[in-house]
């Protein structure tokens, strides 16, 4: 995949390049995505393990981000299995509905070093295929059971999701963990109540919430925006998080008019250490003293980085490709596409040879690996058939002073 930078189909990487360093037949590699006993489930640990050893120590106390949501990719005719009807509110092309597979993928975002601040790298963990059978929310829930081991060390674990998502059968998964929390966009109709009155000393059993609120009349708007809006907040109780306290947000671009939207957080900013004057994304890296209630909205921001994971993986690394039938040779191959793409994200961080790239794209990162690759695949192949069919030691001699002048060792 690195060396064609595509991954079109595996009769185009079996064509132009894996028939030519092995004997394997194309029908192998089919039989490896579709039927080979591996647990692609793993793929994730394994990435967010070499993620989180990119954390230096100055930072471990900063939180890492679990992104949550899906993406839809179209396929035509009905020979893909578990191909079906989706909807898609993001259509451009005249319908609302597509033919296609829907997939739940999971983000992990770690607080790396980069030109003397504080960025967050993304790297998606893994994809599964939503079947009706299972719910997209179960399905993302057990994505994040299958991480959480390898984030059990991390001070503060935060879910970022969109409204959604935002129901019981997933953030109440932060009830199971308790360095795990999360910050989610919510209906603006989402049923609210303030917290409990004060005892009034009359006999009767206390009420548990206080009245119902409403996120357009009961949330006074800072009058200064803050990142770009003007925000109110307030502790709440709500139906979807139960008897857990909750930090409720709302927001509007306008001071008095305005749509406003709605969030919640499970995680309350002094149980945050996030190092504000060292980050390079704005707003954190405005926040003073009477910005710090907001720093779990402003984290959601971050959510958005799983979008441009997506757009780069359709774009320019042939996610949407596929031509494998079986559910389970598709889940492979998408997988198998994630890790090459992951490679490229944690390549620079791993290796100081590479240091270079991390303030490039993974794209121009490929095309120079790729172009690496190629130029050690075809020296070693060359310099293998003169030894079998040229006897002249001079012309030998000759060929391979060449190749090192192309900075390739054998």
């Amino acid at each position: 995949m690195l060396v064609m930078e595509s991954a079109d189909s595996i009769r185009s990487l079996y064509r132009h390049f894996l028939s030519g360093i092995t004997g394997k037949s194309l029908n192998a590699f089919y039989y490896a995505c579709s039927y080979a006993k591996v647990d692609y489930s793993r793929f994730m640990n394994v990435t967010a393990s070499l993620a989180l050893k990119l954390v230096p120590a100055q930072l471990r106390s900063q939180p890492v981000l679990l992104c949550i949501d899906d993406t839809m990719i179209s396929k035509f005719g009905t020979k893909f299995e578990d191909v079906s009807n989706l909807f898609d509110h993001a259509a451009h092309h005249g319908s609302n509905y597509l033919n296609g597979h829907c997939f739940v993928s999971l983000m992990l975002c770690v607080p790396v070093w980069l030109n003397r601040k504080i960025v967050y790298q993304s790297v998606p963990l893994g994809y599964r295929m939503w079947q009706k059978k299972e719910s997209k929310l179960d399905l993302a829930a057990s994505m994040v059971r299958q991480v959480m081991p390898e984030l059990s060390s991390e001070k503060n674990v935060i879910i970022l999701c969109d409204s959604w998502y935002a129901k019981k059968n997933l953030v109440r998964i932060v009830d199971e963990y308790s360095n795990l929390d999360v910050v989610c966009n919510a209906r603006l109709d989402s049923v609210m109540y303030d917290l409990p009155p004060e005892p009034t000393g009359k006999r009767g059993r206390p009420a548990k919430r206080g009245r119902r609120l409403s996120a357009k009349d009961d949330f006074d708007l800072s009058g200064q925006k803050a990142g770009g809006y003007h925000t109110g907040v307030r502790r709440v109780f709500t139906n979807i998080f139960g008897e857990r306290e909750v930090l409720a947000y709302v927001t509007s671009a306008g001071k008095t008019d305005g749509s406003r939207r709605l969030f919640f957080s499970t995680v309350f900013p002094w149980q945050l250490q996030v190092f504000c004057a060292w980050q390079e994304k704005a707003p954190l890296s405005q926040t003073g003293s009477s910005w710090m209630k907001y720093i779990p909205l402003f984290l959601y921001a971050y959510r958005w980085n799983i979008e441009v994971s997506y757009y780069e993986q359709k774009t320019f690394w042939s996610l949407c490709h596929y031509m494998v039938r079986r559910r389970e040779g598709i889940e492979m191959l998408v997988n198998l596409v994630n890790m090459a793409y992951c490679a490229m994200k944690l390549l620079p961080y791993k290796d100081e040879k590479f240091s270079g790239y991390r303030t490039k794209s993974v794209q121009e990162f490929r095309f120079a690996l790729s172009e690496q690759i190629r130029k050690q695949i075809f020296y070693a192949t060359f310099i293998k058939n003169i030894e079998n069919n040229i006897k002249s030691n001079a012309v030998m001699k000759a060929l391979k002073q060449l190749v090192r002048r192309q900075g390739i060792h054998l």
